[in-house]
């Protein structure tokens, strides 16, 4: 077979077989250079743009790589004299192909770790299944026709019709596969992450690397913006309203804004075709502090590595899937709303935000064999509480385009004054900070109804960054955690966590008493379902290895068991937390805090306790004692030292010896 070869020496021919070593081509090729690098040398299948390193498809042949009789490659790469001046030493030619191990040819794509959920639609064709046209279909009940014919998870009028704005991640991925498998094409990533930065070095080496030179070839290429086809998300999922009335609770009190960040994990979402929602079991809300109308917020904040890691063991994996925070003010007619300051006439983010929201999203990329670098854009959510039009408050979600991400990472917009503006920066050649801007433009229909394109320096409006997410509470909730009554992290004043709380609870709920499952009694069975509850506490979990009393382990095996979604069916998911050695120490701290009881209690009505028994001193259940006795008639005289009961008529206790008045 042949495989038509050009690069900047010619245009070539190499004859090669399909079973070949991907070598034997990259040496032909090596041999038509006059001072390449081989370790630079990269070929592709466009003339720019998806371009491979050669040295990573090495020990594949020519078949397995999808090459065909007569295909054309693009070959770039730098002279040895340019690698050797960037610190590299160019082996030989002839050893250059047979050098690298089987370890080091793998592509970037390849060595990615992705979620569960793409695994799933990667194993699924995401085809959209239709019903027998009674009008058009003419076959019988087994028979197929264009009419009833599966539907691409991509198909525009199925969209339209569903009103589905954009299409869901895998569907576009799904769109920009090549259908057949023979294609040239078809073993290579479909996505390619844009990027707005100028290349340095330059590929041709013809100039000084930016800012000292620029040329068509490294400079980026004009920006027109355009509303992104797909989303990374399509709906953000609130597994319980409690998670939300919790996280506003801070508000209401104290009338400042708050921050958070969304503790979930993903799942499939059906009412999109090869969708994909972002599910929140919790909202950790990191320090912070609120103001009237912002936030001051410290990034990268301390425990972020550690909620993630502990996150990460739960039953169900979770991650951080986004972030929320509040925008609300009250109404000074009627303090019970809020003042409606989002709207179509105003602003929906921020370029502010949107900016923020950019930055996010670039340091949480998301993992992806579809792609050539192994990530591509990101999967983080924006989550907004705010007023709607009535003034109760309501949730907007959103992301930024990719667009958004490879501006700010190019540094090339900024905020405004007004919300809805976003500025583009001027173009800087200085050595500390160069930054260059290429053109900008936006498009939008006139009065007339026509398209225009027009510029979109100085400004732009933010809408043409953001893509619009859905959101809302599943119709039959089943949250992972069970609980929302600990006290939540970093609220000074307005909520304190301490281990004394946690102690105290745990003597309400008598969790001394509780026993493992094969030793208990059935009894137990709803004391051990009230501590499981309790227990079941992201906020609870998150505080308890910062005591100092339970350790990382433990907490592990903790959340392994309260995050399970059969913990309340199954009281014995519990034993292991049981056997900890943390949960012992803990149980004798409640022990030994446990408030004492007298031999003699003060009377109730019901002939029991009373819980407000512990803020009564000792002296009062002695002379209540006193006075029962007394008025039963007997000779029976209590010891007000010892609380011994005597029946002598001495004036001395018989096991004290000490006076009985």
């Amino acid at each position: 077979m042949l495989i038509r070869i050009r690069s900047k020496d010619g245009n070539f021919r190499f004859k090669v077989e399909p079973t070949d070593d991907v070598s034997v081509l990259l040496n032909q090729i090596l041999a038509t250079t006059s001072n390449a690098d081989p370790l630079s040398m990269t070929i592709s299948n466009q003339p720019r743009g998806n371009e491979v390193v050669c040295t990573t498809i090495q020990g594949k042949t020519i078949q397995q790589l999808g090459f065909n009789h007569g295909d054309l490659l693009f070959i770039g790469y730098k002279e040895a004299q340019q690698a050797a001046e960037s610190g590299s030493e160019p082996p030989s030619k002839t050893g250059a192909a047979s050098s690298s191990t089987p370890d080091a040819t793998k592509k970037p794509w390849e060595t990615v770790t992705e979620d569960a959920v793409d695994t799933y639609w990667r194993h699924h064709s995401g085809m959209i299944p239709r019903s027998r046209d009674t009008t058009f279909c003419k076959h019988g009940a087994n028979g197929m026709c264009d009419y009833c014919m599966p539907l691409e998870p991509y198909d525009v009028a199925y969209h339209k019709e569903h009103a589905i704005k954009h299409l869901s991640f895998h569907a576009y991925v799904k769109k920009l596969t090549p259908k057949s498998s023979n294609s040239s094409t078809a073993s290579l990533p479909p996505l390619d992450p844009p990027s707005f930065r100028v290349k340095t070095p330059c590929p041709t080496g013809a100039h000084a690397p930016w800012p000292e030179g620029i040329c068509s070839t490294c400079q980026p290429s004009a920006i027109t913006l355009q509303p992104q086809q797909f989303r990374m998300v399509d709906h953000l999922e609130i597994s319980s309203e409690n998670i939300i009335e919790r996280f506003l609770h801070s508000w209401r009190r104290t009338g400042v804004q708050r921050f958070g960040w969304l503790i979930g994990h993903y799942q499939p979402y059906e009412k999109v075709p090869m969708g994909l929602k972002a599910v929140v079991e919790a909202i950790y809300e990191p320090p912070q502090e609120g103001e009237i109308d912002g936030l001051t917020l410290g990034l990268p904040w301390e425990d972020e590595q550690r909620i993630r890691d502990l996150a990460s063991t739960a039953s169900q994996p979770l991650g951080i899937v986004g972030y929320i925070f509040t925008d609300l003010q009250p109404d000074e007619d009627d303090r019970t709303k809020s003042v409606y300051r989002r709207h179509p006439g105003s602003f929906s983010l921020s370029s502010l935000e949107a900016i923020f929201a950019a930055t996010l999203q670039q340091k949480n990329s998301t993992p992806t064999r579809s792609s050539y670098s192994g990530t591509f854009s990101s999967r983080f959510v924006t989550a907004c509480l705010t007023a709607n039009k009535e003034g109760n408050v309501d949730i907007l979600t959103f992301q930024v385009s990719q667009q958004a991400e490879a501006m700010v990472d190019a540094d090339m917009i900024e905020a405004s004054v007004d919300p809805g503006i976003v500025r583009v920066k001027e173009e800087d050649r200085s050595a500390t900070s160069a930054r260059y801007v290429p053109d900008v433009f936006f498009t939008y229909k006139n009065e007339y109804g026509l398209e225009v394109k027009k510029s979109a320096k100085p400004a732009f409006p933010v809408e043409y960054l953001l893509v619009n997410v859905t959101n809302g509470f599943p119709q039959n909730p089943s949250p992972l955690f069970h609980s929302i009554e600990f006290p939540i992290e970093n609220r000074p004043g307005l909520e304190d966590q301490s281990i004394e709380r946690v102690i105290s609870s745990l003597q309400s709920l008598d969790a001394t008493s509780i026993r493992e499952s094969s030793s208990s009694g059935t009894g137990d069975l709803k004391k051990k379902m009230d501590l499981a509850k309790f227990l079941s506490d992201f906020h609870l979990i998150t505080f308890l290895p910062t005591t100092g009393l339970y350790s990382l382990a433990d907490t592990l095996t903790l959340l392994k068991a309260v995050s399970s979604p059969t913990l309340l069916d199954d009281p014995a998911l519990l034993d292991p937390v049981l056997k900890c050695d943390s949960w012992q120490t803990l149980l004798t701290f409640a022990r030994e805090m446990a408030p004492q009881r007298p031999t003699t209690s003060a009377p109730t009505l019901g002939g029991g306790t009373s819980a407000m028994d512990e803020d009564i001193s000792q002296d009062v259940f002695d002379q209540i004692a006193a006075d029962e006795a007394a008025s039963r008639g007997t000779n029976i005289r209590l010891c007000p030292h010892c609380t011994f009961e005597n029946t002598h008529s001495g004036t001395d206790c018989e096991v004290c010896g000490l006076p009985l008045q």
